[in-house]
């Protein structure tokens, strides 16, 4: 089947022995396919209109932020201890990252417009029973130390079965 959606991401390899097994018991995007990762915008554009052009822009606005490193140094919760996350520090370069393409394309509201401020962040959990002990599970494997050289654009559906697959990378400056 067609993808119905777009993502661009920062996949973090880096991540995945602390958080793999976690994600696949609580996080839904984990059964899709998709990595450990921080969103930079979800949903991006439908995949039909992810044009040379489209692409082109994007390659442009990656190459203007520079290559860095991070750590995943503490837990964060949003809601109702509802999401389980991980605080990427610095946070920054994946702000401007955010707002350098939500300027370009103002019809890829990150997460839909839903909220006002944008907190970069790695989901490890969400809406499962077992987050609090999932907390101090990946607690116990912090930090994770990641360098980040690349934004990923990925499509697919928001179903099991690894419907998600990377279109491309574009490297940062």
């Amino acid at each position: 089947m067609e993808p119905t959606q777009s993502a661009l991401i920062v996949p973090i390899p880096e991540a995945e022995p602390a958080v793999a097994g976690l994600r696949a018991r609580l996080d839904s995007s984990a059964a899709w396919g998709v990595p450990a990762h921080i969103t930079v915008i979800f949903p991006f554009l439908p995949p039909d209109q992810l044009a040379p052009q489209v692409l082109a822009a994007v390659r442009l606005i990656a190459a203007g932020v520079p290559r860095f490193y991070l750590s995943l140094d503490r837990t964060g919760w949003f809601g109702e201890n509802r999401v389980l996350w991980l605080s990427p520090n610095p946070a920054e370069p994946f702000r401007e990252l955010t707002n350098r393409l939500a300027v370009r394309f103002p019809a890829a509201k990150p997460y839909g417009g839903a909220f006002t401020d944008v907190v970069p962040h790695l989901t490890v959990g969400h809406d499962a029973p077992g987050l609090a002990e999932a907390a101090a599970e990946v607690e116990a494997r912090l930090p994770i130390r990641a360098r980040v050289t690349s934004l990923r654009l990925i499509t697919g559906r928001p179903e099991p079965g690894d419907s998600w697959h990377t279109l491309t990378d574009f490297p940062l400056g």
